[in-house]
């Protein structure tokens, strides 16, 4: 299980680059996100929302504790 406060954290100072989602194990979705400079911010902006509300899980759907 991977913890919801180290995703946090790494969603708001490097997930601009996609360290957050290699973190939770989307390999492909974090090269994505480094390609293109997290979304162009938006998509960077999104996986905080969604990282702070719960809504997002790890790679293998365990919720983040």
């Amino acid at each position: 299980m991977k913890s919801k406060t180290t995703a946090l954290l790494l969603s708001v100072f490097l997930g601009v680059v996609g360290v957050d989602r290699f973190y939770l194990g989307y390999t492909g979705l974090g090269v994505l996100k480094l390609m293109t400079v997290g979304g162009l911010g938006i998509w960077w902006v999104i996986d905080i929302i969604r990282i702070a509300t719960w809504k997002m899980k790890d790679i293998k759907g365990n919720d983040l504790v």
